[in-house]
């Protein structure tokens, strides 16, 4: 396994930890730190062992977003330092949506700029009662960066959106899970436990194959008409139902136990 400076990087199966250790600085990012958090998600995800990843942060925030050295530098340049490979979508983490397994963002604390990205670019927030929230980017003279015009729409509708980020109004964890913004309202101690409740229940019930497919095609269908996202779905279901998880799951159906399905990476 590689060996991390700016992040803490364990599997213990099915649960894959990321946690951010940049601490002193909020766990503010520096590109070395985008580079790690990219890797560990990459063995992650290559580890048949891994079911989910969860990404937190250690001290009191989960990423206070760029590092204000960085900002400085990528302000200096005048341009973003995002990737100009036309095969890689361009914006922070937004690998994380193609990534074929669940990644929970278990947000410990401040989420703040590019902090707030990462946890909207994961697939599901877990949130403690500590965590706080807020955009930024209008007080930096900044516009709805790295995807954060089309994420957050969907998770809170156009108006609460809007006002999130022209305000940069800072929202506590209670005000998020009223809008949507997170999935689970959590007790600080209990956080890291209950997203890898989360992922245990998912490792012992559903089949990894079909958490990647059902994820794909559910951000594949967002901007999908219906007929498009019906014969997707179809045809994803055809190759499915003869499959080998299928077969398995109708029988610890049939012989009333959990099931058995392969660990895929």
């Amino acid at each position: 396994m590689t060996s991390f400076h700016d992040i803490e990087f364990e599997i213990d199966d099915p649960v894959a930890l990321i946690r951010l250790n940049r601490p002193q600085r909020l766990n503010a990012f520096t590109y070395d730190t985008l580079a790690e958090i990219r890797q560990a998600v990459d063995e992650a995800a290559a580890d048949p062992r891994v079911v989910g990843i969860i990404i937190t942060g250690n001290g009191r925030a989960f990423s206070a977003g760029l590092d204000m050295a960085t900002l400085a530098a990528v302000t200096e340049a005048g341009q973003s330092g995002s990737t100009s490979d036309p095969d890689q979508l361009p914006g922070l983490f937004s690998y994380l949506l193609e990534v074929p397994k669940p990644v929970i963002a278990a947000v410990n604390g401040v989420a703040a700029g590019g902090g707030l990205i990462l946890a909207l670019a994961s697939d599901l927030r877990f949130a403690s009662e500590d965590a706080s929230f807020t955009t930024v980017f209008s007080k930096r003279g900044l516009i709805a960066e790295h995807g954060s015009s089309w994420l957050l729409p969907r998770l809170v509708g156009t108006g609460h959106a809007l006002d999130l980020l022209w305000s940069s109004a800072r929202i506590d964890a209670a005000r998020a899970f009223e809008l949507g913004l997170v999935e689970r309202l959590v007790a600080p101690r209990n956080l890291i436990a209950a997203a890898r409740a989360y992922v245990e229940d998912l490792a012992i019930n559903v089949a990894p194959a079909t958490l990647a497919e059902t994820k794909r095609l559910v951000y594949a269908h967002i901007g999908c008409d219906l007929r498009s996202a019906l014969e997707e779905a179809h045809e994803a279901q055809e190759r499915f139902v003869a499959g080998a998880d299928a077969r398995e799951g109708a029988q610890a159906l049939l012989e009333k136990r959990p099931p058995n399905f392969r660990r895929v990476p």
